[in-house]
């Protein structure tokens, strides 16, 4: 860990990978980024720009389409993990497989998302499958397309590690990416993950046609939803209203170029949830993360009424209209 960051791995091409190795490489790093499909590394190794994930971005100098894992394991002082959260443990198992020892490079986590199934957030998952090794997380209102076009934008890294923090702010910090550090992983994880369940209930408002009266109060009690889950399994509250937590929400449910607002929105005028999800290329985190996230919920007895109906919505096929007569007619009570 004490190495020094020159060449940096970024696993996963889609939008968000993929702006950042650009990102990266702009600023004079040596990158090389790795998707799961060798013909599709091959047909951006000849194209120099990644046509269905970030059309109309050039790979700058430096940046180097890579198939082989292992090597952008070995020839990489950070690694910057790109996986959507439902595939996460499968190419966490596949870097465990190379045998690529990773406890000099720092590991970090730029996803968002809950594992639907073991109810793990991603330091979870590659704790189990790669041991404790330099680990922070990546987060914050960060919507790729604006990134990758150089409009000023602020995130978060967090680690436990207030030096390995510091050490990938560095990296990262420039006059239109101003990055803050925290040691909150747990809060700056969950903050990340939970908004994009809100940010489909704020597209569900749009796709019903309401007013700005609705959004308000969604973005609102979903943030008080996303710090009282935090809290309860050891995030810090004030976390809740600092970037990972209000930053990120606002930004995914207003955003027109939000994927999980767009779902809701579509879901607001009628359509069913498989229809939306099939006619998307990029991955709306919320969608299977909102299965994650009311299962905690449950397991913790904490109320989550938004998150509920968001689930009611998406996996019982509640009718939208239904769902927000059941959260307006709720018992009244203090805020």
């Amino acid at each position: 860990m004490s190495r020094k960051i020159q060449n940096i791995g970024v696993i996963g091409d889609g939008s968000w990978g993929t702006t950042l190795a650009v990102y990266l490489a702009k600023k004079g790093y040596s990158v090389k980024l790795w998707g799961p499909f060798p013909e599709y590394i091959r047909q951006m190794c000849r194209n120099h720009y990644n046509p269905k994930f970030l059309p109309g971005v050039r790979f700058p100098q430096g940046l180097e389409p890579i198939e082989k894992l292992d090597v952008v394991l070995n020839e990489s002082d950070l690694i910057v993990f790109a996986i959507p959260s439902q595939y996460a443990g499968k190419i966490l198992k596949k870097i465990g497989k190379t045998g690529v020892k990773l406890s000099k490079r720092i590991f970090l986590s730029v996803a968002k998302g809950v594992e639907k199934r073991s109810l793990r957030r991603i330091s979870q998952i590659v704790r189990a499958e790669l041991g404790n090794i330099p680990f922070a997380v990546l987060s914050g209102p960060t919507i790729a397309a604006e990134v990758a076009r150089g409009i000023p934008t602020t995130a978060v890294v967090a680690s436990k590690n207030t030096r390995i923090a510091q050490k990938v702010q560095r990296v990262f910090n420039s006059d239109s990416f101003r990055i803050y550090t925290n040691t909150d992983v747990i809060g700056v994880e969950l903050g990340g993950s939970i908004k994009n369940i809100i940010a489909i209930a704020c597209g569900v408002c749009d796709g019903l046609g309401l007013g700005t009266n609705a959004k308000a109060a969604i973005v609102t009690r979903g943030l008080a939803e996303m710090a009282r889950l935090g809290t309860a399994l050891g995030g810090t509250a004030k976390t809740f209203s600092g970037l990972t937590g209000l930053g990120d929400l606002v930004t995914t449910c207003f955003s027109p170029q939000s994927r999980n607002r767009y779902v809701g929105e579509q879901l607001g005028l009628g359509k069913p949830i498989r229809k939306i999800v099939s006619s998307m290329e990029m991955v709306a985190e919320g969608v299977e993360t909102v299965k994650g996230v009311y299962r905690l919920s449950q397991k913790y007895k904490v109320p989550m009424p938004i998150t509920s109906e968001v689930y009611q919505i998406i996996c019982r096929n509640k009718k939208p209209g239904d769902a927000l007569a059941d959260l307006m007619s709720r018992k009244a009570k203090a805020e």
